[in-house]
């Protein structure tokens, strides 16, 4: 399928309400720096600066549909404990009544805490008792979930092996949502597929498809009768395997194929099994073909793993993927358009660079700085002061250009690739719009702390202290002209 082929069927696409029923996890982010090895012991010292948590497990599954638009129920257990009220927040915030997740007393909630240095994961610590939820516990999830499946359009179970989803609840829970002939799609975890029967579509990657085979998918040319055993195995209508750098597989009574993967660059594999299982649901509870569910998933996939930790796409960002908007050098946007823009970038796995400041009167400095910041990335963006912002950092007189002509001038110069202007004192909504790879300022910000740098270092990226070319000013220039110095 082409691009225009999927824009259509993107356009097209309803908010079908889909029914989330898995292990509940939260994920947390400790990020810093090493630069050290611990007197104590063998180890690296992480002095660590920033704390995030995130949604993971079937919760990611969740917040992927929600950032599409979807409707969704979501079914799970967390533990009475601070761990588990940061999860139920974290659900609010994202539009998922917490209403459906049974609260456990006699275990804690699972949480992954991983511990980043730079762009590399240097160690995770898991806080997780697995073991069966208990009867009580899974006969009040099976009760709310059983309520629901009159109002949903697909079911998929996330099953993460934390004891959510036993053999007994799969079967109850398989057999209720296809008895309405709902699809029910399993995101996989045990080897042994029997659990699994009945349903319509499960997604191994390929590790967990040689598990289940028992046997290893030696070459791409064994796919075909690899996924064909698979579907008899579990009696499914259709299988799905992710394989990583060659795409993906999939296999139903309406045909087969492989679709190669849209990702150029990796930076993190967390939850992409999440976003192609929410995006091959949302596509199927609406009605379409398995094969154009997978070419959305696969393309939604190419784009999160181009990111940190688990992430979701916007229907604008998988739409901007697709070409929806092109790029084009020298773009004068403003920030509302930032987005797809972004969105394509790094779906084509680009390095994405900002700087900011007045540029009032352009000269040899500013190129040589621009020059030297494009060199850190494959897109240059240059967040540029407003009239008003200048006026009150730099006083009256200034800026000395108007800002159409500063952003003219700047667009104009092969190394941008857009520029943005932005009216606050700081550029700090505007790094956090844009979470660049590269945030660039110049050496004289040395020791003077760097508007966005604990964002963009959270983000893992970096900040760049770029050299200044000594002697150019827009003061001097401006003293020489008479003009109000700043």
């Amino acid at each position: 399928m082409n691009e225009r082929e999927l824009l259509r069927v993107l356009d097209d696409l309803g908010r079908p309400r889909v029914l989330i029923v898995g292990d509940l996890i939260l994920d947390r982010y400790v990020t810093g720096e090493v630069a050290r090895i611990s007197p104590e012991a063998p180890i690296p010292v992480l002095a660590a600066k920033v704390s995030q948590t995130k949604l993971g497990g079937a919760g990611n599954v969740a917040a992927n549909l929600r950032a599409m638009e979807a409707e969704v129920d979501l079914f799970g257990v967390a533990g009475r404990d601070e761990r588990g009220e940061r999860l139920l927040e974290l659900l609010a915030a994202i539009g998922i009544d917490t209403a459906n997740v049974v609260r456990c007393d006699d275990r804690p909630t699972t949480e992954k805490t991983r511990m980043i240095s730079g762009v590399q994961q240097i160690l995770r610590v898991d806080w997780e008792e697995v073991r069966p939820i208990g009867s009580a516990a899974e006969e009040r999830l099976f009760e709310r979930l059983e309520a629901r499946l009159a109002h949903a359009d697909a079911v998929i179970l996330s099953d993460y092996g934390k004891g959510v989803l036993s053999p007994g609840f799969l079967r109850r829970a398989i057999d209720a949502a296809r008895a309405r002939d709902l699809p029910v799609l399993v995101d996989p975890k045990h080897a042994d597929w029997a659990r699994y029967r009945g349903a319509t579509l499960v997604t191994p990657n390929r590790k967990e498809a040689e598990e289940t085979l028992g046997r290893r998918i030696a070459s791409l040319e064994e796919l075909p009768r690899a996924a064909a055993d698979l579907r008899e195995r579990a009696g499914l209508e259709a299988a799905v395997i992710t394989l990583g750098a060659d795409g993906m597989f999939f296999s139903s009574g309406a045909g087969e194929g492989r679709v190669a993967t849209v990702a150029r660059a990796v930076f993190d594999v967390t939850g992409a099994g999440d976003t192609v299982i929410a995006h091959l649901a949302l596509a199927l509870a609406d009605g379409r073909a398995l094969e154009e569910a997978v070419h959305l998933a696969n393309h939604a996939a190419g784009i999160v793993v181009g990111r940190r930790g688990a992430a979701a796409v916007t229907r604008e960002e998988l739409r901007a993927a697709l070409g929806a908007r092109r790029a084009r050098t020298g773009a004068i946007l403003d920030r509302s358009e930032l987005a797809p823009l972004l969105a394509e970038w790094r779906a084509e796995g680009k390095r994405i660079v900002l700087t900011n400041g007045c540029f009032d009167i352009l000269h040899a400095g500013h190129v040589a700085y621009l020059r030297s910041a494009r060199t850190r990335g494959d897109a240059l963006i240059v967040g540029v002061n407003d009239d008003a912002s200048v006026r009150r950092l730099k006083g009256e007189g200034r800026p000395i250009h108007p800002l159409e002509d500063r952003l003219t001038v700047l667009a104009a110069l092969e190394m941008v690739d857009a520029v943005v202007p932005f009216g606050e004192d700081t550029p700090q909504e505007l790094v956090e719009a844009v979470t660049p790879d590269v945030l660039v300022k110049g050496q004289d910000w040395e020791g003077k702390g760097v508007v966005g740098r604990e964002w963009v270092e959270s983000h893992g990226g970096e900040v760049f202290l770029a050299p200044l070319l000594p002697g150019r000013s827009t003061s001097a220039i401006a003293r020489k002209l008479g003009g109000r110095a700043c």
